[in-house]
């Protein structure tokens, strides 16, 4: 399974060890990915997103998932939350 966030599309990152002689090696920064039900007010059940804490605090500032799909790129969201946001925008308009 991918290190990569459903909803900000945040992956893991590289960079350096660096000791106190200065001497550099390869390292890895992974995202705090955790599984996560975010409720839908608009399909009116909870859906299940493998996301980082920071996504889940951007979705809690943005008002709850349906404002934070409506929002977000689609090229930054999975493809499981595209077919969600999908779901929204049809919901919505009917």
């Amino acid at each position: 399974m991918a290190r990569r966030c459903d909803l900000t599309g945040r992956t893991v990152q590289s960079g350096n060890n660096v000791s106190h002689a200065n001497n550099r090696t390869r390292r890895r920064f992974l995202p705090n990915l955790q599984n996560v039900s975010l409720y839908s007010e608009v399909l009116q059940h909870t859906v299940r997103f493998r996301a980082t804490v920071y996504a889940v605090r951007s979705v809690e500032h943005r008002g709850g998932l349906d404002a934070f799909l409506k929002k977000a790129p689609d090229a930054a969201l999975s493809v499981h939350a595209q077919r969600i946001k999908r779901r929204i925008l049809k919901a919505t308009v009917a």
